[in-house]
């Protein structure tokens, strides 16, 4: 007898709108957008101005155009991470496994629980709960598995609640868009559509092999999705997760703008690695060891991000914090903690559509190049002075070759784990 897991798939309201609402009561059911200023974008907006079309990543002078007495808001990524936290602290708290999705979405895995407690009852206490203590609407699905639970947990949007039972995972996806499935973008969307594939039954409807002929490996995931099909597991979330980098110096030095120059080109170096795996940082830590090996770190929790310039601001404030000038350095090293699932997008509200732009092929081009290829002119001696010192060579070789994992000086190795 096949046995059924049970996964539910929370995920806070407009979440944005729903932290700055609870900051300034008198914002509530007002159209409101939070973003950048009139050259950004929108990061996030209430359910009162989607009704006139306005949607994330839009830029802001179109959705002013839609929706003119929408309020705008900059934004504070301090409060929604702030708030971020106390959510998940909330679930882990209460439930055997929990995966964070993002900033403001979770998994949890209640498989078994039958046992002890009744799932629905325990699942819709659990929001209640969250509710409570924090202010903010969250909804939520249940069903055995993850891809299910999402696309109903979006469906249900805003304070709703739905449970899918096990066995009836296809006929509840067989009337939906085919973009209302995970990973179905616009592109693959309209090849359906050219198809006359526009809803998931006549998706799940057509032989796995034939998707396989026409969309290659995607074809079977999107025959799998149709059907409801998906064993992922929810991933225990663990704020220790980490990615890391450091240099050893063949020669300790006290050379402020090598040091300086180094921490840069870690920090953009470590960066980028953290965008490829779209995740976002929500702590940094600065190490410095010193001739005599003595060692010491300082470490600072800031806003979920995963941009260069709020990351070196704060890696080079540490720095400060931390460095005795009287004493030669001999490793430094830059470590990203408290990793979520999320990409630059969750910025939006600071930076300009150019600032995006830049960013996007500042990417493209490490991508296809080597992360080192491109780095700020403060990467190199003398960049932040105007000058052109030459450093010593094999100081430049240490920071070739000596990146290594986080307590390993010198074994040549960046790592997550």
């Amino acid at each position: 007898m096949e046995t059924s897991r049970s996964v539910a798939h929370f995920d806070l309201d407009a979440f944005f709108v729903s932290v700055e609402c609870l900051k300034n009561p008198i914002l509530n059911g007002k159209p409101l957008i939070v973003g950048g200023g009139e050259r950004g974008v929108v990061a996030a907006c209430s359910y009162e101005t989607r009704k006139f079309g306005v949607h994330s990543a839009m830029p802001m002078k179109l959705a002013k155009r839609l929706c003119p007495e929408a309020m705008v808001i900059s934004g504070d990524m301090e409060s929604y991470s702030k708030y971020s936290h106390i959510v998940t602290d909330i679930i882990r708290d209460k439930v055997p496994v929990c995966e964070k999705a993002s900033i403001d979405e979770f998994y949890v895995d209640l498989s078994g629980m039958d046992k002890f407690f009744g799932i629905s009852k325990f699942t819709r206490e659990l929001r209640e709960s969250i509710t409570r203590e924090t202010g903010l609407p969250i909804s939520y699905a249940l069903a055995s598995n993850k891809l299910v639970s999402k696309v109903a947990t979006n469906e249900v949007k805003p304070r709703g609640q739905m449970e899918i039972p096990f066995g009836e995972e296809r006929r509840y996806l067989a009337p939906l868009s085919v973009q209302k499935l995970p990973m179905v973008g616009q592109q693959t969307a309209d090849q359906l559509r050219q198809m006359g594939v526009e809803t998931v039954r006549v998706l799940a409807d057509i032989p796995m092999e034939m998707l396989a002929n026409i969309f290659g490996k995607h074809g079977i995931d999107l025959w799998r999705k149709a059907n409801g099909i998906d064993e992922s597991p929810v991933v225990p979330y663990s704020e220790q997760k980490s990615i890391s980098t450091e240099s050893t110096f063949h020669s300790d030095t006290t050379d402020m703008a090598f040091l300086g120059n180094e921490l840069v080109k870690m920090t953009e170096r470590i960066a980028f690695d953290l965008r490829q795996q779209n995740r976002l940082t929500g702590c940094i830590t600065v190490k410095v060891r010193y001739s005599s090996f003595d060692t010491f770190t300082k470490q600072a929790t800031i806003p979920y991000t995963g941009s260069d310039h709020v990351l070196l601001r704060k890696v080079k404030e540490l720095f400060a914090q931390l460095y005795d000038r009287r004493l030669l350095v001999r490793l430094v090293g830059v470590r990203f903690s408290h990793l979520i699932p999320g990409n630059y997008q969750i910025n939006l509200f600071e930076d300009t559509q150019e600032m995006i732009h830049l960013y996007q092929q500042i990417d493209h081009i490490k991508r296809r190049f080597g992360s080192d290829l491109l780095v700020r002119a403060v990467g190199f001696v003398g960049g932040e002075n105007g000058g052109s010192r030459r450093r010593d060579p094999a100081q430049s070789a240490a920071g070739r070759e000596g990146r290594g994992a986080w307590g390993h000086d010198e074994s040549g190795r960046r790592y997550v784990h």
